[in-house]
């Protein structure tokens, strides 16, 4: 009705009343090793939901924060749908288990330990034979500045310009974690993609993000011509969304998805 005063909004919310996930603060390290090892089944059965599992290739390692040279991965064999929290194998550098109930595949494990030797300060590692990574692999490619997700890896990945065969000794390990370098992620040529992350999330959601922008770049290729990203904003963009907290906190609506439809996986 004319006239009549407009209602006055109710007034904003303190902010420290509003949720907001963060990494968490870990009282003990069997406390920390419990948190990894959930993150850990639960991202290897993000990656079998999303077709990322090719026969027995691919794995996620996590470092144990109590015995730092040793690491926890998936079974040789079991399914990554499958994995529980119970499943997990602690090897040491060397690939031998020293708990679980499974042997590990040698040849990604030379890998995984070489890049963690290479990098103390990367808590997991994340490689699979995904589809769209083995195929900008296969062209020997990097990804271009073509969209906001893609700018998180400008200057922040390498390739890996060679391809041996199956990796099964130490010396190709080290010279992927030399190509890999200080940075988040690698194109293995001819072969796939390989992230790095100080926490199983960010490993986690830098392999999907990357894989989906090799989908990307590759769909837009057989499009047309893509635009690049100039430079400056590409720097500006991967300033913003590149560190492994973004990451952590991008790959949280997928734990809590996994996690609440799948709890068999913290068993």
């Amino acid at each position: 009705m004319h006239g009549t005063p407009r209602p006055t909004p109710p007034p904003p919310l303190p902010t420290d009343r509003l949720r907001f996930a963060m990494p968490p603060m870990h009282e003990s390290v069997e406390d920390e090793r419990r948190h990894r090892k959930e993150r850990l089944a639960g991202a290897l059965r993000i990656f079998g939901r999303l077709g990322f599992e090719d026969g027995v290739s691919g794995h996620i390692t996590a470092r144990d924060p109590e015995f730092s040279d040793c690491f926890w991965v998936n079974p040789f064999g079991l399914p990554f749908k499958h994995v529980t929290v119970s499943d997990l194998v602690l090897a040491n550098a060397d690939g031998q288990v020293v708990e679980g109930g499974y042997h590990v595949n040698q040849a990604a494990f030379t890998v995984h330990s070489q890049v963690h030797a290479a990098r103390p300060d990367v808590v997991a590692v994340a490689h699979c034979h995904s589809l769209h990574g083995r195929a900008l692999a296969a062209l020997g490619d990097l990804l271009d500045p073509i969209t906001q997700e893609s700018c998180a890896f400008y200057e922040d990945h390498a390739l890996y310009d060679a391809y041996t065969g199956v990796s099964v000794d130490t010396e190709e390990g080290r010279r992927i974690a030399t190509a890999l370098g200080s940075r988040k992620a690698l194109v293995l040529r001819n072969h796939g993609l390989l992230t790095v992350g100080d926490s199983v999330d960010a490993a986690a959601w830098w392999f999907l993000s990357m894989e989906r922008s090799c989908q990307v770049q590759l769909t837009a290729q057989a499009a047309g011509r893509p635009v690049l990203i100039d430079h400056r904003a590409a720097v500006a963009t991967r300033e913003q969304l590149g560190g492994d907290l973004v990451a952590w906190i991008s790959y949280q609506p997928l734990w809590r998805d996994i996690s609440r439809s799948e709890p068999d996986l913290l068993t």
